[in-house]
């Protein structure tokens, strides 16, 4: 019972942060691997607790991503599906030795990457990349671990040329929700899902979006930011120690 509970109140934090910002995973991951979930079956079944926040976030953005060219959405999506599963299975093919020993980096990195994120989008910006092969990368690495996955798709958008945010947000939800699907479709028929937690996990993190959304206009974006920023931080510092 306590194990529920600390993954219901993680889910439900998870979900407020991810609509204020994003860094939902920093929770949710953490959360079940304290409540004795193996790592690699950890990352699968929080993909899945905080997929509902991208759906909605998607919606959000429809008229948005509306706009954006057929081409480029029918591109970007068969890459996210054929990356997305790639970025799966190897995955599934990392031992829990072995990702329990990434793991702390990739968080760190991640956390990086949402305190850098104007920063680093702003100097990439200024290389031309090779669309179909960054696209791919990007997609491979949500696949295996979406931490930071949002910071990465804005800033390979701005380097290949997009001005518009809010299309630029767009697409990053779409993707985003590509990205998940086909990983949580891998992940089901792998088995590595663990289904009742992650069905009180989906709850509690749309809960956490609608109260997140509400939060968004009373809470300043410093604050936000900081406390996110700490957060990764005080979770990567946990796995090292580990």
């Amino acid at each position: 019972m306590t194990s529920y509970i600390i993954i219901t109140v993680a889910a439900f934090f998870a979900g407020i942060l991810n609509a204020l910002a994003g860094g939902g995973s920093f929770l949710t991951f953490p959360a079940l691997v304290y409540a004795g979930v193996p790592v690699v079956a950890a990352n699968a079944t929080s993909t899945l607790a905080v997929f509902p926040g991208y759906v909605a976030s998607a919606l959000g953005f429809r008229d948005d991503i509306a706009k954006i060219s057929r081409a480029k959405l029918y591109l970007y999506f068969g890459i996210a599906i054929v990356g997305g599963v790639a970025g799966s299975l190897i995955l599934l093919a990392t031992s829990d030795r072995v990702f329990g020993v990434i793991v702390p980096w990739l968080l760190l990195a991640a956390t990086g990457l949402f305190a850098f994120g104007d920063w680093l989008r702003a100097k990439i910006s200024k290389f031309r990349l090779p669309e179909k092969i960054s696209m791919l990368l990007v997609s491979i690495y949500g696949g295996y671990f979406n931490g930071g996955l949002g910071i990465i798709l804005l800033a390979v958008f701005s380097a290949l040329g997009m001005k518009d945010l809010n299309q630029m947000n767009g697409l990053k939800a779409g993707l985003s929700v590509v990205l998940s699907a086909v990983s949580v479709a891998t992940f089901a028929v792998a088995g590595v899902i663990y289904w009742s937690q992650v069905s009180v996990m989906m709850v509690a993190s749309m809960a956490g979006g609608y109260a997140g959304a509400r939060l968004a206009k009373a809470l300043p974006k410093s604050f936000i930011r900081g406390f996110i920023i700490l957060v990764g931080l005080i979770m990567s510092a946990i796995f090292f120690l580990k």
